[in-house]
C-alpha cells in the first residue's frame, strides 16, 4: 500500500553512533532479512521524508547512499550530542529522531506522532518509560536548550525537556497502533539480537502460510 509523506517539512534523524559494548559488534551493521539495521531504519523513514540524516562515525561507504552522514559536534558527550548533531543538520521544520537499533519501527505509529507535532516542540511516546529516541523534535525550539544542557555537562536526552513544550503520547494511544510496543524494542545484547531474529522468523513463517 502506498503511504503519502506528511504535508510538512520533516527530516529524519537516525542515531548510529553507539559503541555497542554489550553486544561486542556494531549494531548498525547487523543484518536482518538481508538488510542492515541502519538500512532497515532508513527504509522506514524514507516513507516519511526525503531528508534523512545518519549521525555516526561509521565510514560512509558502509551506509545507504541516500543518507546524509554527520558527526557529533560535541565529541564524547553521549547520545544527547547525537541528537544535537541530527537536529543541527535537519532541513525540516520538524525532525523525527530514532535509534538505528530498533528493528521493528511501526510506520503508522511514526505517522501518528508526526501528526501531533503542531501541539508541542517535542512529541514523545511514554510506553514503559519515556522513549526520547522515538520522538519528533522541533529544531528551532530545541537546539538552544540542547546546547545549554550540553554546556552544563548533561548527557541525558530528557535533561532539557522542562525548557520546551512536550506532548507525551501515552500507552493507550500507542497500543491502538502497536499493541505490543515492539516499536521500542532495541538491540543492546546478544539475547536481544536473538529475540529479534526469532520474532522475524515467526513473522516470516506467518507470511509463508498466507
Amino acid at each position: 500500500m502506498h503511504v503519502d509523506k506528511p504535508d510538512l517539512a520533516l527530516s529524519g534523524v537516525i542515531l548510529a553512533g553507539g559503541r555497542s559494548t554489550r553486544l561486542g559488534r556494531d549494531k548498525a551493521l547487523l543484518e536482518l532479512e538481508g538488510r542492515t539495521l541502519v538500512a532497515r531504519t532508513l527504509d522506514v523513514l524514507a516513507q516519511l521524508t526525503d531528508d534523512i540524516i545518519v549521525v555516526t562515525s561509521l565510514a560512509p561507504h558502509l551506509l545507504p547512499p541516500s543518507a546524509r552522514v554527520v558527526a557529533d559536534r560535541y565529541v564524547g558527550a553521549g547520545v544527547l550530542a547525537g541528537v544535537h548533531a541530527g537536529l543541527l543538520a535537519a532541513r525540516g521544520e520538524l525532525a523525527i529522531v530514532v535509534a538505528c537499533d530498533m528493528p521493528f519501527l511501526n510506520l503508522d505509529l511514526l505517522r501518528y506522532i508526526v501528526s501531533l507535532a503542531h501541539e508541542a516542540d517535542i512529541v514523545v511516546p511514554r510506553w514503559t518509560d519515556v522513549e526520547p529516541l522515538h520522538a519528533v523534535y522541533r529544531p528551532a525550539a530545541c537546539l538552544g536548550p540542547v546546547e545549554s544542557a550540553l554546556a552544563r555537562g548533561e548527557r541525558r536526552i530528557i535533561s532539557f525537556y522542562h525548557e520546551v513544550r512536550v506532548r507525551y503520547v501515552e500507552r493507550a494511544e500507542i497500543a491502538r497502533l502497536d499493541p505490543q510496543g515492539l516499536s521500542f524494542f532495541n538491540v543492546n545484547t546478544l539475547e536481544d539480537w536473538e529475540r529479534a531474529l526469532s520474532l522475524t522468523r515467526c513473522w516470516q513463517r506467518g507470511r509463508d502460510v498466507l
